[in-house]
């Protein structure tokens, strides 16, 4: 039998025909179609795969951590040499055929997984093969490498269901050979409805639409996008669509392909409401509406974004939605004298304040990756002099330090498995815990990917405690203030730094801090790798100085830099890393349209491909050469038609919900909803007060809402039933959108909302209601005649008395005297009385009467109340049916809080369109 590497070494000097005209090897398919065939397989290039193509390294199988029946595998395929060990005690090299590992899925011997082999097909033929030629596992240094996998067709595009189109997959190795390895891929579709994909790689279509499907081999995963298009408004049938920006050059690019026609821009209000939710968090009022309406300037669209962008509630809101892709969860630390919320609230802080003034993402990022307490240039001292006056003294925060340590002190950040998982999940929107066990199923991480990756972070310290270079300062300052963090009684530590703070004394504070890698020593005697000499709480073991960062060819030595996440950071502003410009775009462009252009946003990776591949590129690069300009990727996005097209959609895009040609109806953010609750049923003037004090938004609350406790004067329950983030993972998924039954019971019963809409001091109804006079202010001097008429009947019971006690001490003068005394008061009395009689009569007299109120303001205040909740006017139906529920209501105040009612409890009021 000829080795692989014979044969391909024939095919490269034609002395054998299996050779295409394009040079490239023949499927193992046709080559071991026969059972004689005189070629060993390869046990990485041919044999792994093949038990990955029949599943027997599935999950389900023997891929399964416990594995089946005594045998395991390594899942997908990624342990070449377990998989080996594990196969050669199944294998009778004498004998093959009688080889228990082929007996099993034969069925000649009882197997749970069913039949895998048919004696006649040409996987058996292969295994046979490979187990005479010795079953051997090749050394992987001296095999060549797969460069990359061919797929083609690079694009499906099919014309009608049931057409079929073959894929052709070609492994392209380092020595320069290709070989036809479609039989040995496994394959996958993103969308069995759009198009179906065989064993044998065969695409089938389906429904009109897109999708991808994908082909797995080795270590490469291939997505292929298969469209077909859902009208005949293809090629030149296709209407001429304005492309203003390169958005919608990008857009449109692949609603060509789709036969899909976009939607129209939508009108002013309803793009004013959906940017104004979308960028600020915030329900436009009645006032702001009518005005940008009336607005006739060409670019009052451009102005109102700019006016946005400008307001405290943009960097507010974004805040927040940068704490949920941080992780800003709290901090676990008992021990530590920092008041209790401030971690989350200065990492909230940290982050709006550089929104605020517009500081590049690679710059606020690099706050976080690069943290540390004690800055460069400052000692330790120091540094605790300026946390206590911090937190103590100014009471300032330490937002506007240089970098947000607490990141690195995170509750999920305890291993350093946590960390790695972590970083990607914020900076790389990568989800790469599955290669921490085992290789990633849909991407091309591997096992030693993962923990070579992870060697960044495990020289940064997070839990309790000092460097060793400031454990000295640190029990000197300790004890000048009288406090031993050693203790376990908490309380006593809180009373020993309250005693310290008042008399004015500097507190000790943990730090965060990285050690500097070193090389593991080697004990000559035990010929043992020691640990590093580092004391660190997370202790680095041996190889934990060498590193290399994902996708990255070339390994890291620690020791030659003085912070082992510098690398990391240069690397994710470098250009050969992509991850990071895309992450972020793709998380911004979600929060807008709905579905990233990569859905989930936190899911990169090759198996789930973006749909528009060109416009993630562009937004992409052009953020990197715009200086990481954050704001000026909320322009470019949202002053696109691409945004602005109405959510009304056409019979083309009526199915579209991930190829943006129109908008897509979503539900509000819970911060979003509860404010927009509040602006809803304000009168102007508290709406005003609201919606511009940070202080009372629910946007800007920056703790973690835990057992209803909300933030900023807001309960709890609505954030938790509306689904905010609560960042218990590192997963996008930890804020939810979906719809609920506490939702609509909430926004028709719940106590709160209804008391909102009854308000009638701070309240729109309460403002309505005045304006229809249908309140009346009370004149304050009814209770200044009440307090006399009471000062008058308590005067003339004491006078009743008296007059009594002359009565009984016979003193005639004293009893003529009192009893003068007492009618006059009596008089008085009487007086005071018609007074208040007549008072109330008048107050009555003024009170509206039940009768039709005037038909111009009542149409006016309905109409503004459309406008501060759906921001719209009625329509004329609308409106003659608002303003005869009301006129009919016994109680016209009432009507029209049901109003009020009614219009929140629309879909049209708790979903963004």
């Amino acid at each position: 039998m000829k080795p692989y590497w014979m044969l391909a070494l024939a095919i490269a000097f034609g002395a054998t025909a299996t050779a295409s005209a394009d040079s490239v090897i023949e499927p193992v398919a046709k080559r071991f179609e026969k059972s004689d065939a005189a070629e060993v397989p390869n046990f990485r290039q041919h044999v792994m795969p093949l038990l990955g193509k029949l599943g027997c390294n599935s999950r389900a199988c023997h891929g399964s951590f416990q594995g089946q029946g005594g045998f395991r595998l390594s899942l997908f395929g990624y342990d070449a040499k377990l998989d080996h060990e594990g196969l050669a005690e199944r294998v009778d090299k004498d004998k093959p055929e009688n080889s228990y590992a082929l007996q099993k899925p034969l069925l000649e011997e009882p197997h749970r997984g069913g039949k895998r082999l048919n004696k006649d097909s040409w996987e058996y033929n292969l295994l046979v093969s490979w187990i005479k030629g010795g079953a051997a596992n090749e050394n992987r240094e001296e095999q060549p490498k797969l460069k990359a996998l061919e797929v083609t067709p690079k694009e499906i595009v099919f014309s009608k269901e049931g057409q079929s189109i073959p894929l052709k997959a070609v492994a392209v190795w380092s020595d320069g050979r290709k070989e036809d390895v479609t039989c040995l891929c496994r394959f996958q579709t993103n969308d069995e409805q759009v198009a179906e994909i065989g064993k044998d790689g065969s695409v089938i279509s389906h429904q009109a639409g897109d999708t991808h499907v994908v082909a797995f081999y080795d270590n490469s995963v291939v997505p292929v996008p298969v469209i077909r298009p859902v009208s005949d408004r293809v090629g030149d049938k296709y209407p001429a669509i304005a492309t203003r920006t390169k958005i919608d050059e990008l857009v449109v690019e692949k609603l060509k392909k789709l036969g899909v026609v976009p939607s129209d821009v939508s009108g002013d209000a309803e793009f004013l409401r959906r940017v104004s939710l979308d960028l600020v968090g915030t329900l436009p009022s009645a006032k702001e509406v009518t005005e940008f309406v009336a607005d006739t300037q060409a670019d009052k669209r451009a102005k109102k974004v700019d006016e946005l962008l400008a307001r405290p509630a943009y960097a507010a809101w974004w805040a927040t939605r940068l704490s949920d892709w941080t992780g800003n969860a709290g901090v676990q630390n008992n021990n530590s004298p920092i008041p209790a919320g401030a971690y989350s609230r200065d990492w909230y802080e940290f982050i709006r304040v550089r929104l605020e003034r517009n500081e590049s993402y690679d710059k606020i990022a690099e706050g976080f990756v690069m943290a540390k307490s004690v800055q460069t240039g400052e000692t330790y001292r120091e540094y605790c002099e300026a946390i206590t006056k911090a937190y103590y003294s100014d009471k300032t925060g330490v937002a506007e330090r240089a970098t947000m340590p607490y990141f690195w002190q995170r509750r999920m950040f305890q291993t350093p498995e946590d960390r790695v998982t972590g970083f990607a999940y914020s900076f790389l929107g990568i989800r790469i815990q599955c290669a921490q066990c085992h290789k990633h199923p849909f991407d091309q991480w591997t096992m030693d990917e993962f923990h070579q990756f992870k060697n960044f972070f495990v020289h940064t310290s997070g839990k309790s405690g000092t460097s060793p270079a400031n454990r000295a300062a640190y029990n000197e300052i300790s004890k000048e203030a009288g406090i031993d963090f050693k203790s376990n009684d908490r309380k006593k530590r809180q009373e020993q730094v309250s005693a310290a703070l008042k008399e004015g004394k500097v507190i000790a504070f943990e730090e965060v801090y990285t050690a500097k890698a070193t090389a593991p020593r080697v004990d000559p005697k035990r010929k043992k790798d020691d640990k590093d000499n580092t004391k660190n709480a997370q202790v680095p073991k041996s190889g934990a100085h060498i590193a290399k960062l994902l996708g990255q060819p070339d390994l890291i030595d620690l020791t030659q830099v003085d912070d082992a996440r510098q690398p990391v950071m240069d690397w994710l502003r470098s250009k050969e890393n992509k991850l990071f410009s895309k992450a972020f775009v793709n998380r911004v462009w979600a929060n807008y349209f709905n579905v990233g252009i990569v859905q989930p946003p936190d899911d990169h990776n090759l198996a789930n491909p973006p749909s528009n591949a060109a416009l993630l590129n562009y937004l992409a690069d052009e953020f990197v050469n715009r200086g990481y300009d954050i704001k000026w990727l909320h322009r470019e996005i949202v002053l696109s038609d691409t945004y602005q097209r109405t959510w009304a959609p056409n019979d083309t895009n009526k199915a579209d919900e991930r190829n943006f040609s129109h908008a897509v109806p979503r539900r509000m953010p819970a911060e979003v909803a509860y404010d927009a609750i509040v602006a809803a049923t304000s009168s102007d003037e508290a709406y005003e007060g609201v919606v511009n004090n940070m202080n009372r938004r629910a946007i800007s609350i920056a703790e973690v809402a835990r057992n209803n406790q909300g933030g900023n004067g807001v309960d709890g329950y609505p954030l938790g039933i509306f689904g905010r983030s609560i960042r218990e993972s590192n997963c996008d998924c930890d804020r939810s959108s979906e719809a609920s039954l506490l939702q609509t019971v909430y926004l028709q019963n719940d106590a709160q909302v209804l008391d909102k809409i009854r308000d009638t001091k701070s309240g729109w109804v309460g403002q309505a209601g005045r304006e229809l006079g249908l309140i009346k202010e009370k004149r304050d001097d009814g209770k200044q005649r009440n307090n006399v008429l009471a000062k008058l009947e308590a005067e003339k019971a004491r006078g009743e008395k008296r007059l009594a006690f002359f009565k009984k001490e016979k003193d005639e003068k004293g009893l003529e005297l009192q009893e003068k005394k007492l009618a006059e008061i009596k008089d008085e009395i009487a007086a005071e009385k018609a007074k208040v009689a007549k008072a109330e009569a008048d107050e009555k007299a003024s009170e509206p009467k039940d009768e039709p109120m005037p038909t111009d303001k009542l149409a006016a205040v309905v109409k503004s109340t459309y406008l501060r909740t759906l921001t719209r006017l009625p329509s004329d139906d609308e409106l003659s049916r608002s303003m005869a529920y009301v006129q009919s209501s016994e109680d016209k105040l009432q009507g029209l809080g049901d109003l009020v009612w009614a219009l929140i409890n629309t879909k049209e009021f708790i979903v963004n369109h």
